[in-house]
């Protein structure tokens, strides 16, 4: 069958219809054939047993019984009137019921005609009866594909209101096999069908649609879910042979002045033996030939900010500029003053450019860059303007780069002729099922301990009915001269909802912390971002003792004194933003609590989520939690929701497939790497069409 078959407008098959159309396209995303092809059940029936009437019980089970219809009767109820049809199959009798839609049954039913009805069977009196059973003549049944057990389709209200039902999608799927004469061009090498016992791809998308049996569908599953994977990960490891092949990196290899005077006389703690090995890693790739590309993740506190420094030591070292850019310019200022604070006396020239930027400042940082004068560069979004023009950019570092987008990113690398190394920061752990699908062409290096001297926050669950309680330990830690964060939940759809809440909140604790003993600051969406700004340095110089905000703390404010992280609502926080938000405290040397506040009412995964938070610090630990809780789009946050769009795989429950496909990825590009041997052709050409429709997301890191 040709493939372009496939890529047929869904309008053109039998029975479907401009009006039919549009509905599939804005329910379910169907244009194409292929598109219907891959619209995989959720679930199934299993049709491969007939029973007879003597063999039924009264178990609540779906069944179907092949038989006859021998009497129609009309019967009188309280309300209305039901439809009963006595039904025999030489065994005994049953009754079969309608409550609605008598006169159109009615006018449908044949007498002494065979049928197979397929429904939930129940006693009523001394009778078995089946309620609005599924019906078809078994001359038609036996002329359609043997479906032995029914797929069950994802559906919409839309859908059913239109008269999309379960059983027509079902049968617009049947018509396209019919079409297509059940033959699909194989996508796999002859010799990954044989080493993994793969079942073909033709027998395959039957077996998911039409399964014969149980095994069968076992089958097709693996298979279909082995190839989703197997082209993500051909495509990932694809690009990072690519990169290092094509895109020649500029080879730091020289360790000089900066980075050893740094190193021995500003260093202002013993590197852990994490930190260690990842600036090795680094190390390594910047030394090589090839351009870097690598995900450097570590919990807050773990001390990415020094690994990053050294390595834009390194590029000065070797006549580059460096730059940083972070997501806000709360986080880009606070890693401004903690670079200049390391960096002491060192003659080192590092500037900061933000929106807020005054136009004279930016003038001279322009020229100063053009130069070369200026040696690092920290930011926002601001730097990616075209007028920002580097002498020689060597090392681009994003921080907590979910936040920016793919164009964001591909900007930094035309800022060289040469694109420069990139060294992507996250403090959201990225669970390694995860890390292995979305990164998969990044190198990624992991900072799992904490530096000497922190000790790890203590967390706490309380309801509600203990606040009085939770106030008088606020009120202790304050007598310590400690500070505190009371955190509200922010749900965009409830603007106004989530703005009441956190002022109610707000009086209540005005109330229990009166003027002049206690300064309190509040921080919100609403406001105009300089007063967010004065606020936030009011609490960051220590004249508030109270920082009431949503959840605009989440990120990178740095406030060791903070030692109370009291959550609101907790169980409206997702488990990530719980471990973000605890993150804030504990940044001290003294001993830090974080206090989940909730009212009595939890549904299970709110006790998961906030079990888990007591329980663990690991933020990988976390991270896999959430990951099966919330799955991986949600994990991905909005920007890149789209970024695992996957038909039929689950990236968690599927890992060791992932894992699997993932080795012959490796193997294959090892043996063939232009995918150029007649047995791999199947492969290329499929690769071709993924790449070329971006089937499966292109994702540029």
């Amino acid at each position: 069958m040709n493939s372009n078959f496939l890529q047929t407008p869904i309008t053109y098959l039998k029975n479907v219809g401009p009006n039919r159309a549009e509905v599939l396209q804005k329910e379910l995303g169907i244009y194409l054939f292929k598109d219907l092809l891959q619209l995989f059940p959720n679930r199934y029936l299993d049709k491969t047993q007939y029973y007879t009437i003597d063999q039924l019980q009264n178990s609540g089970a779906d069944v179907q019984v092949v038989g006859k219809i021998i009497h129609i009767k009309t019967v009188a109820q309280k309300r209305g009137k039901r439809l009963v049809a006595t039904f025999g199959d030489g065994t005994g009798q049953m009754e079969l019921v309608w409550f609605r839609g008598h006169k159109w049954i009615r006018e449908n039913l044949k007498l002494n005609e065979p049928y197979i009805v397929f429904g939930r069977v129940s006693r009523y009196g001394n009778m078995l009866s089946m309620p609005h059973p599924e019906m078809e003549l078994l001359a038609v049944h036996q002329k359609g594909l043997k479906i032995a057990m029914q797929p069950i389709y994802p559906s919409t209200e839309k859908l059913s209101a239109r008269g999309i039902t379960n059983k027509v999608l079902s049968q617009m799927i049947q018509q396209l096999f019919i079409d297509c004469k059940g033959q699909f061009p194989e996508v796999l090498s002859p010799k990954i069908l044989e080493e993994l016992k793969l079942i073909s791809k033709s027998d395959a998308l039957l077996n998911i649609h039409f399964p014969k049996n149980q095994e069968l569908l076992a089958k097709a599953q693996f298979r279909l879910k082995f190839e989703e994977l197997f082209f993500v990960q051909l495509q990932l490891i694809s690009k990072i042979i690519l990169r290092k092949k094509k895109i020649k990196g500029m080879p730091f290899t020289n360790v000089g002045n900066y980075f050893n005077t740094f190193f021995k006389k500003h260093l202002p703690f013993e590197l852990t033996s994490a930190q260690k090995k990842v600036i090795k890693q680094i190390r390594n790739d910047l030394g090589s030939n090839a351009q870097m590309n690598r995900l450097l993740q570590g919990d807050v506190g773990s001390g990415k900010t020094i690994v990053a420094l050294l390595c834009m030591l390194l590029a000065m070292d070797n006549g580059f500029q460096a730059c940083l850019m972070a997501p806000t310019e709360i986080l880009a200022q606070q890693h401004y003053i903690g670079l200049k604070e390391l960096l002491g006396d060192l003659e080192v020239q590092i500037e900061l450019l933000t929106g807020s930027t005054k136009k004279s400042k930016r003038k001279t940082i322009h020229e100063d860059l053009e130069n070369g004068q200026l040696h690092i560069l920290i930011g926002t979004h601001a730097i990616l303007e075209d007028v920002v023009q580097f002498k020689n950019l060597g090392l681009a570092i994003i921080d907590e780069q979910h936040r920016f987008g793919v164009a964001q990113r591909s900007k930094l690398w035309h800022k060289n002729e040469t694109p420069p190394h990139i060294l992507v920061m996250t403090a959201t752990p990225i669970p390694r099922t995860l890390a292995m699908s979305v990164y998969g062409d990044l190198d990624i290096s992991v900072i799992d301990e904490l530096p000497p001297g922190r000790k790890p926050v203590k967390t706490v669950h309380r309801f509600d009915s203990n606040r009085l309680q939770v106030f008088r330990f606020i009120k202790d830690e304050i007598k310590k001269g400690r500070q505190v964060y009371v955190v509200y939940p922010l749900i965009q759809e409830s603007e106004a909802l989530d703005y009441k809440d956190l002022m109610d909140g707000y009086e209540s604790i005005v109330r229990d912390f009166p003027l002049p003993e206690y300064q309190i600051s509040i921080v919100h969406g609403k406001m105009k971002p300089l007063d967010k700004d004065y606020e936030m340095q009011r609490f960051v110089r220590g004249e508030t003792q109270i920082m009431v905000a949503t959840t605009v703390i989440e990120v990178g404010v740095n406030v060791p004194n903070a030692s109370v992280m009291i959550i609101e609502s907790a169980e409206r926080f997702g488990l990530s933003q719980l471990h973000q938000l605890r993150g804030r405290v504990g940044r001290g040397a003294e001993q830090s609590f974080c206090i989940l506040m909730t009212g009595h009412k939890l549904s299970q995964d709110s006790k998961t989520r906030l079990e888990t938070m007591v329980q663990t610090n690991d933020g990988f630990e976390i991270a896999e939690v959430d990951l099966k809780l919330r799955g991986p789009g949600d994990l991905m946050g909005t920007q890149q929701s789209g970024v695992l769009n996957l038909k039929i795989a689950d990236i968690v429950k599927d890992n060791p497939i992932l894992k699997t496909a993932r080795y012959h990825v490796i193997q294959l590009l090892k043996e063939d790497p232009g995918l150029e041997k007649e047995i791999n052709l199947p492969i290329r050409k499929a690769y071709q069409n993924v790449v070329q429709n971006k089937a499966i997301w292109n994702y540029i890191s």
